[in-house]
């Protein structure tokens, strides 16, 4: 849980240093490309010798659960707010628990309730104004949501019984979503929309090295070592904490009455999956 935590405070600044400084500025695509890049850097050197199908199966993770969420989840900023982006993906966890049940052939019939809960919250948040870019916004955050959630799922089961260490192989991770990055920066990017400032460059190189090369890491290392029921529950901690600092840092003139109603209907939805679980696992609870 230790390596859960530590990831999650360091994330919690990543979600407004996008959304304030690169969001609109500085070409998505171009953005996903640097970060990873950077982070594949940093694991370069600790690659060691690794069985052809456990790297095909790496670069597989690292592509999904990276490249592919990192293009829905940067593109989302463009729809939505930085406090927005963070409550739909309260839907991680959902996705999370679905997958493995799916993994084990087992059917979860309580996500459909859960999730049709956790969607009124959202559109609570923004029910005067539901246009047709915020939808895609939030659709753009699950596509990244139901991304981060197989790749945290599959990494846990490929790894767990593994007698490896994991840094060296974690750089055919990132290999894997640099391979998405560069092809769909060449068929997508924007050239035009570049940084322009030491600021963008700093926050760049602080994403790529510190959040995405160290933070990921840690994150899925920590996946490892928990229950999925932990690690479900460990993904919704990062959104109190990124609303928290970009409240108090960036976004003060935030509608606080509006996201705390969307987030209490969001927060039914996890405690009526928890009654339901809890039912399913002890029938005898009414």
């Amino acid at each position: 849980m230790g390596y859960l935590f530590a990831v999650t405070l360091l994330w919690a600044f990543s979600f407004s240093l996008i959304g304030v400084y690169l969001a609109g500025q500085v070409d998505a695509w171009f953005s996903v490309l640097i970060r990873v890049a950077l982070a594949t850097l940093v694991f370069l050197p600790f690659l060691k010798k690794t069985p052809l199908p456990l790297v095909c199966k790496l670069m597989l993770i690292g592509a999904l659960q990276l490249g592919i969420m990192y293009g829905f989840y940067y593109h989302s900023f463009l729809f939505l707010t930085v406090p927005e982006v963070l409550l739909f993906t309260v839907m991680t966890p959902l996705y999370i628990t679905l997958l493995n049940d799916a993994l084990n052939k087992q059917f979860n019939w309580q996500f459909f309730i859960v999730a049709f809960i956790a969607v009124l919250g959202a559109i609570t948040i923004r029910y005067e104004n539901l246009t047709n870019d915020f939808l895609l916004g939030l659709l753009l955050v699950q596509g990244a949501n139901i991304s981060f959630a197989t790749g945290q799922v599959s990494y846990k089961r490929l790894m767990v019984n593994q007698k490896l260490d994991d840094k060296t192989v974690f750089g055919w991770f990132f290999i894997g979503a640099l391979v998405i990055a560069s092809a769909c920066y060449a068929l997508f990017g924007n050239t035009e929309k570049l940084p322009t400032s030491s600021t963008q460059w700093g926050i760049l190189i602080y994403l790529g090295i510190i959040a995405s090369g160290l933070g990921y890491f840690m994150w899925n290392k920590g996946a490892t070592l928990v229950n999925v029921g932990a690690l479900a529950v460990m993904n919704n901690l990062l959104i109190p904490a990124g609303i928290i600092v970009n409240v108090l840092i960036w976004n003060r003139d935030a509608d606080i009455a509006r996201l705390t109603i969307g987030a209490a209907i969001m927060l039914l939805a996890l405690v009526v999956n928890q009654l339901l679980t809890k039912r399913k696992v002890n029938p005898a609870v009414v």
